[in-house]
C-alpha cells in the first residue's frame, strides 16, 4: 500500500464508518478498485483508521465518557453485550459470510428497510432526544439489533438508528447513540486486531499507518458534525436509496466478475 491509497482508504473509512452504508462493503469496493491485496499489512491498516474513527467519537462526546456518566456507560455495555456474545460464538460462521453477492445482497435490503423505516416513522415530541434518557429495555433493544450488523453489508449504524426510531428516539438520538456504541464494539474489535497483527506495525508501515490514522481520525470526525446537522433537516429516505443503488451497482461488478 502507497501514499495515495493509504489516504483514499481513510477517506473512505472515515466517511462511512458511522454512516448507515456500511463501511465495510464500501472499503472492499475500494480496496477492490485500488488494487490492495488483502493481506497481514493492510490489516493492521485497517486496525489504525478504525483506531482513528474511535477517537474521533470519544473526543467529539468526551463528556460522556467520564465516571460521572456511569450509568449511561452501564447501559452503553448492556447494549455491546449481545453482539460482543454472537461475535464471538459464531466468529467462524460470520467470516464466510464475507461474500461480495451478500454484501450487495444486504445494501438493497438495509436502503429498503430505511425507506420503510421513513414511510411508518413519525417524530412525536414526547421522543427520547438526550441519550442518557434510554431506558436499560431500550439499550438492550438496540444492542439486538446490532447484531444484524455483522452480517457484511448490512451496516451496524443502520441497525441500530432503525431500532433506536422504533423504540422512541429521534433521528438525532438514534444517530449518536449508534456512534456512542461502535465505541466498545470497535475498540474490542481493533484489541484483537491489535493482538493478532501487532508485528506488522513496524517502521517500514510507519508512514503509511501514520497517513491512514490522521487522514480518518479528521475525516470521521467532520462526518459526525456534519452527519448530525444534516438530520435536523432531512430524513434518511436519500441514505435508503443510495444503499439500493449502491447495492445494484456491486450486483452488477459480481455479475461481471462471475462471468
Amino acid at each position: 500500500m502507497d501514499i495515495f491509497q493509504s489516504i483514499i482508504m481513510g477517506i473512505v473509512e472515515g466517511f462511512t464508518e458511522f454512516l448507515p452504508v456500511s463501511s465495510t462493503g464500501h472499503m472492499i469496493v475500494t480496496a477492490h478498485f485500488l488494487g490492495i491485496k488483502q493481506d497481514s499489512v493492510t490489516k493492521a491498516y485497517e486496525v489504525i483508521i478504525q483506531f482513528a474513527a474511535i477517537l474521533a467519537v470519544v473526543l467529539h462526546y468526551k463528556e460522556k465518557f467520564t465516571i460521572k456518566k456511569i450509568d449511561f456507560l452501564s447501559k452503553l455495555f448492556l447494549a455491546f453485550l449481545p453482539l460482543a456474545t454472537i461475535g464471538f460464538l459464531f466468529s467462524k460462521q460470520i467470516k464466510g459470510l464475507f461474500d461480495l453477492y451478500i454484501v450487495a445482497i444486504m445494501f438493497i435490503v438495509g436502503g429498503v428497510a430505511f425507506l420503510l423505516a421513513e414511510k411508518f416513522y413519525k417524530e412525536e415530541t414526547y421522543f427520547i432526544d438526550d441519550v442518557e434518557k434510554l431506558s436499560y429495555k431500550q439499550a438492550f433493544l438496540i444492542g439486538l439489533a446490532q447484531v444484524l450488523g455483522l452480517i457484511p453489508g448490512t451496516s451496524r449504524s443502520g441497525s441500530t438508528i432503525i431500532a433506536g426510531m422504533f423504540l422512541g428516539l429521534t433521528r438525532k438520538a438514534s444517530a449518536e447513540f449508534s456512534f456512542l456504541l461502535a465505541v466498545p464494539v470497535m475498540s474490542a474489535a481493533t484489541a484483537y486486531d491489535v493482538w493478532k497483527h501487532y508485528h506488522e506495525f513496524n517502521v517500514d508501515n510507519l508512514i503509511v499507518l501514520g497517513v491512514g490514522f490522521v487522514v480518518s481520525f479528521v475525516v470521521a470526525y467532520a462526518t459526525i458534525r456534519l452527519f448530525l446537522g444534516f438530520l435536523r433537516r432531512f430524513t434518511f429516505v436519500s441514505f435508503g436509496i443510495y444503499r439500493i443503488l449502491f447495492g445494484i451497482f456491486l450486483l452488477s461488478i459480481y455479475s461481471k466478475i462471475g462471468a
